[in-house]
Parts: C-alpha cells; structure tokens; sequence
C-alpha cells in the first residue's frame, strides 16, 4: 500500500518540511531561528505543489513533538494540528532526538547513536538510541533531560562504538573530550524533517497515530523549570 505522509518540525532553530508521496521524498530544510512561522506554511505549501498532492490527499501528518525549543515545538505542534484538523487527518508525534539517530543511520548507516541537544539552562537533552536487526530504533526510554556531569555517568556506563548527533556535542566538548567510547562525529547537528518520514511510516504501520486534540508536546523538562523562566506564566 503506498503511503503519503507530511512532516513538519520546528523544535529547534532548524525549520524543515518532507513529504513521502508513495516511494518519492520531496524534503526542506533550513535554518531559521525565530522566523519559524513565516516560513513553516509557506514551506508547507511549496512542497504540497511539488508532489501535485492536497492535504486531503495525505493518510498522517507527523510533526516533531521536541523535545527542543519551547517555544519552537509549540509552533510546530499548532500549525500541524490547525492542518491535520482542517484536512480530517491523524497525526503521529516523532522525537527530534530519534529523527536525529535516523539522520545519522541514512548518511552514515549509524546503529548506534548518542542523541545530545543544547537545552540551555545548562542541561543537554539526552538520548542513547541502538537500530535493531528489524530497523527498529530502541531507547526513548533513555531520553532525558540532564546536566553534562549525568550524560557523563550515563556514557560510562556503556562500550564500544557510537555517533554524535545534536548540537549538545559542541556546547559542551568535555561530554566527548573526557568518555573512553569510540565516539564518531556525524553532520546531524539538527533534525531534519526528511528523517521523520521512516518513523512515521513504522508508527502509522501500528496504528501509532492520535487525534488532533491529543498531540501533545515532549519537553522531558517539567512545568515547573519553565515558569521560573522570566515572562513565561
């Protein structure tokens, strides 16, 4: 059966839109910090006009549900859910730190990835994804929000071989300077839409899907830590 899904995400200053048409990736992406809902719908519309498709036309629309900017994953969440609601369609909510495993297993065939995001705040959003023998990632269990000296204890705890994906990396170099691992550096340092298109595909396969008024948001960082951010109430 062919699929046609539509992928949006702006949970970080990256701003990206990918459209599976049947077995054709039609992808964008660029960086756009703060400008992201100028350019989201445009991009949208932009790449519906390339596959010939409407939104009517699409089975899912997956947005990347963070965990990254605030602000940035609430925009992309709201513009998906004001499409997916307009078109009837389900939606299916896709990690940015998955999407970023995926990025490194289609450039770099990476099985095993150390997903690492600025959080700020002095905190790195923290994930450790292994691809299985049927192309499964595992470990969104390990996605957490942490300071360097607990992403450090984490990565002491395992062996072998690994890929860097995120920003985290470069914001603080001791995570990779002072670990034993193998690391290998990728050029994943953002999501890309385009990478949330497999996953997407898999979870619609099990009916992982939600209604428009369920897509919620993944900030791993409680309520709490936000509020005492100046001017957010």
């Amino acid at each position: 059966m062919s699929t046609r899904i539509l992928a949006i995400d702006t949970a970080t200053e990256a701003c990206s839109v990918a459209l599976l048409n049947e077995n054709k990736v039609t992808a964008h992406f660029e960086l756009c910090a703060r400008e992201h809902t100028q350019r989201i719908l445009p991009l949208v519309q932009e790449i519906l006009s390339q596959g010939q498709l409407a939104l009517t036309g699409l089975d899912a629309l997956a947005f990347g549900q963070g965990p990254g900017s605030f602000t940035g994953v609430r925009i992309g969440i709201g513009i998906a859910q004001g499409l997916a609601l307009g078109a009837g369609l389900p939606m299916i909510g896709v990690s940015t730190l998955k999407t970023m495993a995926e990025g490194a297993w289609r450039r770099d065939g990476a099985t095993r990835v150390l997903a690492a995001i600025d959080a700020r705040m002095g905190e790195v959003y923290w994930a450790e994804y292994q691809r299985d023998d049927q192309g499964v990632w595992q470990g969104e269990e390990s996605e957490a929000v942490l300071k360097p000296e607990a992403a450090q204890a984490r990565m002491a705890q395992l062996t072998g071989q690994w890929a860097m994906v995120g920003t985290g990396w470069k914001a603080w170099p001791q995570l990779a300077e002072q670990s034993q691992l193998d690391l290998k550096p990728t050029d994943v340092t953002l999501p890309c839409a385009e990478d949330m298109l497999p996953l997407a595909v898999a979870a619609l396969a099990e009916g992982k899907t939600v209604a428009v008024e369920h897509a919620e948001p993944t900030y791993l960082r409680n309520e709490v830590a936000w509020k005492k951010l100046p001017g957010r109430e």
